[in-house]
């Protein structure tokens, strides 16, 4: 393996982690996600082709795995209603803030999975639409849908929150 490669995947580490924590929302997931991607990207480096954005391969390939497993446990509606229903009963969870204001992160966590991820890529991680729209296979308006659709649906959640309490 190319020395360039190895230096690469390197330096994407804390990328492909933070990555791996938005798709999971669970810090062991999201590390056996990572360690997975770097062996699948071990195995297929002869695929990279050189010139290629290698940190939004590499994190095809982590959002291909995470799919992957999500479609072979069929799990994906019981993993988001656990955490809702935690959310809710969990005393320890986020603080309602007296101005009024809720956690972003409560809300991320309530989008739906293609939304959040748009809105992490290219918010969070700083990856243009292009890459963006590359990284989850889809065109570059669809992924401008999804971030714009991610904001609106965070501004009317955070509207409804507030006028709940």
């Amino acid at each position: 393996m190319d020395g360039e490669l190895r230096r690469g995947l390197a330096a994407i580490l804390p990328a492909m982690r933070s990555f791996a924590r938005f798709l999971t929302h669970d810090v062991s997931s999201a590390d056996d996600l990572v360690q997975e991607t770097v062996l699948r990207v071990l195995r297929a480096h002869d695929q990279y082709k050189e010139g290629t954005n290698l940190k939004a391969w590499i994190l095809k390939v982590q959002r291909n795995l995470f799919y992957e497993g999500l479609r072979s446990s069929r799990r994906e509606q019981e993993v988001m209603a656990d955490f809702e229903d935690h959310a809710r009963t969990d005393p320890h969870g986020p603080p309602r803030y007296q101005d009024q204001v809720m956690d972003l992160s409560v809300l991320i966590w309530r989008l739906p999975v293609v939304m959040r991820e748009a809105l992490i890529l290219v918010g969070a991680q700083g990856f243009s639409y292009e890459e963006a729209a590359q990284i989850c296979d889809c065109s570059v308006g669809t992924m401008k849908a999804r971030v714009s659709r991610a904001r609106d649906r965070l501004a009317e959640m955070r509207e409804g929150d507030v006028a709940r309490i």
